[in-house]
């Protein structure tokens, strides 16, 4: 019997998603949570062998609540609705069908890693696109200032150009790393190490 936890901070979500393991005989809804951090401690209490977790799941989101998952209890394996990231053993969007979310329970159970049918086409996607240049020095002078909070002026009186300079580097920083806003730039900044 697989032993399943649903983790989705809606609770119409969990319902649909017990909806579709209730006529299964080899899986079995042992218990749910409305965030990641419950999800944690739920899925060891409950001796679950997989969790099914939103990635946007408030309090410790599903990337967070997985990492720490895998590193307390790596014998439970993960499907993450949304998300590529954390290791999880598979990944399906939300709108999965139900057949393509009892495969993907099924072979993650069997320790077989999992990436729906739709995800892949997403990943295809962006595989395609064109590699953004990589920053240039300046660029990443630019973004470690942003990332220690300096505003535009302060970090044109500090690299000694004008503020018009550091708003066209940003736009450049932008575009590379492929995100809209100084937060994001920092954020992927720092996923892709260019930040410390």
């Amino acid at each position: 019997m697989i032993r399943l936890l649903l983790v989705d901070d809606h609770p119409i979500v969990r319902d649909g998603l017990r909806a579709a393991f209730e006529t299964e005989t080899d899986i079995h809804v042992a218990g749910e949570a409305a965030d990641g951090r419950e999800g944690i401690d739920r899925a060891a209490a409950l001796n679950v062998d997989i969790v099914i977790m939103d990635c946007a799941c408030p309090k410790w989101d599903g990337v967070t609540a997985i990492t720490a998952l895998r590193h307390s209890h790596p014998h439970i394996k993960t499907l993450v609705l949304l998300a590529i990231e954390a290791g999880a053993t598979g990944y399906l969007l939300k709108d999965a069908p139900t057949d393509e979310l009892l495969r993907a329970v099924r072979a993650a159970a069997a320790g077989e890693p999992v990436l729906s049918p739709s995800v892949a086409g997403r990943l295809m996607g962006q595989v395609r696109r064109p590699v953004k240049a990589a920053l240039t020095d300046r660029e990443l002078h630019v973004l470690a200032l942003v990332a220690d909070g300096a505003s535009n002026g302060q970090a044109a009186a500090e690299l000694f150009i004008s503020e018009a300079g550091i708003k066209t580097h940003l736009l450049h920083i932008y575009d590379k790393l492929g995100v809209r806003d100084r937060a994001a730039a920092v954020g992927e900044g720092y996923r892709r190490g260019f930040l410390r």
